[in-house]
């Protein structure tokens, strides 16, 4: 074993190849622990779209010793809870319990990701809930069109595709690809375990050493590179009643040193009650009820955007207004005054979020995963504070340029 610490925080990397990861946290009663598998629908080929996420789904859904309600009741009997996602790039199991159940946890997420029997008769059930939830995102409009944005922006690769996958995948998904997918991926040098909470490191290396057993083989992941669309505007009627609009482009990787002039730009336009757009379009016009600009990191690349739902009649208002708005971040600089006042608006957030035992856990395993180290809230205050209006200046023009983005609307059907 590999041990390292810093401060409350620790982590070793097991012989088999785990990497376990804590923060103790002695002011709190509870943890959280999550089991984070480096895949998620990147890794999965055209043919395979939907399979990480049908696989998270059946992960809960049996084991050689328990049924799927023993799944469920194994840590809400004790109070706490269980659950899991699916992302781009990573898949997370994860438990919230009392300090006093730390080996429940850690015992029933090893569980479920190393023992699960992937039933037939499970496999037919929850190809049905699956298509239902595509069919909840289609009646959804302000999620179908995050999906359409994805697709257009990133047409024929990975980040274009949806994490639900398509009906037709999923109506052909079987056991024999399901298990195939989690054999080639789940193994232990693909696997975190990460916890923050009232805990002891060497009581957490412990459990997972007893419990968690994966094949400990090289995992050969598929990767493809995503390259953003040419700008265009692309429309879509639906019986729905308000248009929905969305509109960006590529930007920045995880890795990057310019996500934080970045983040700055992004609260500063849409981060919230007192942002500019906001202030502009609702507030100020009564344009739109929903509006706010959003900001996504990957591996290799990221995503910045804008959302607004408004009346069809106002679609051409908002969008010239929405244009203006974004050339003013490339032409005229934050005052220094706003610019502090957007560092301790992310700086408050960062530190009130982190009160969270499932949000430290989160930070724990993301840094591991994209840095491979520890980022203590110390570097990232300071990296904040170190964002100039020229910084800010510099990465407007590079990747907030409307004419460069795609645009998405989803409008009612003319009647």
């Amino acid at each position: 074993m590999t041990p390292s610490e810093s401060y409350s925080y620790k982590k070793t990397v097991l012989d088999n190849g785990v990497t376990v990861l804590s923060e103790k946290i002695d002011t709190v009663r509870s943890i959280a622990v999550g089991v984070w598998v480096k895949i998620g629908s990147r890794s999965e080929r055209p043919v395979q779209n939907g399979t990480a996420h049908f696989l998270e789904h059946m992960i809960f859904k049996g084991t050689k010793k328990r049924s799927p309600l023993k799944i469920a009741q194994s840590m809400e009997s004790l109070g706490g809870s269980i659950n899991a996602f699916t992302g781009k790039e990573v898949t997370c199991y994860f438990a919230n319990a009392l300090d006093i159940h730390l080996k429940n946890a850690v015992e029933v997420l090893s569980d479920i990701v190393c023992n699960s029997t992937f039933p037939d008769k499970e496999i037919s059930r929850e190809k049905m809930v699956i298509l239902e939830e595509i069919k909840s995102v289609k009646d959804t409009p302000e999620d179908f069109v995050f999906d359409l944005f994805n697709e257009k922006l990133f047409p024929g690769c990975s980040l274009g595709r949806p994490i639900l996958g398509t009906e037709s995948i999923i109506e052909a998904m079987t056991r024999e690809r399901v298990f195939a997918y989690w054999q080639d991926h789940y193994r232990n040098g693909n696997i975190v375990v990460s916890a923050a909470g009232n805990l002891d490191h060497e009581e957490l290396l412990k459990y997972v050493s007893k419990y968690f057993h994966l094949n400990s083989n090289t995992v050969t992941r598929y990767t493809d590179k995503c390259k953003r669309a040419d700008a265009q505007v692309h429309v879509l009627e639906q019986p729905i009643n308000q248009a929905h609009i969305c509109l960006g482009g590529d930007a920045i990787p995880y890795t990057s040193d310019e996500r934080f002039p970045l983040m700055v730009l992004n609260t500063y336009l849409g981060g919230g009650m007192s942002s500019r757009l906001f202030q502009q379009l609702r507030e100020k016009r009564g344009l739109a009820y929903s509006i706010y600009s959003f900001l996504d990191f990957y591996s290799d690349i990221g995503m910045f955007g804008v959302y607004i739902g408004t009346d069809v009649q106002k679609i051409d208002l908002v969008q010239n207004i929405l244009h203006e708005e974004l050339e003013r971040l490339s032409d005229t600089p934050l005052t220094k005054k706003t610019l502090q006042t957007i560092k301790n608006q992310l700086k408050g957030n960062l530190l009130l979020g982190l009160e969270s035992t499932s949000r430290r856990m989160s930070r724990l395993a993301k840094n591991e995963i994209y840095f491979g180290e520890n980022v203590t809230l110390d570097q990232l205050v300071s990296c904040i504070d170190g964002v100039e209006v020229e910084d800010t200046l510099e990465v407007a023009r590079q990747y907030i340029q409307h004419k460069n983005f795609t645009t998405v609307i989803l409008k009612p059907i003319n009647k």
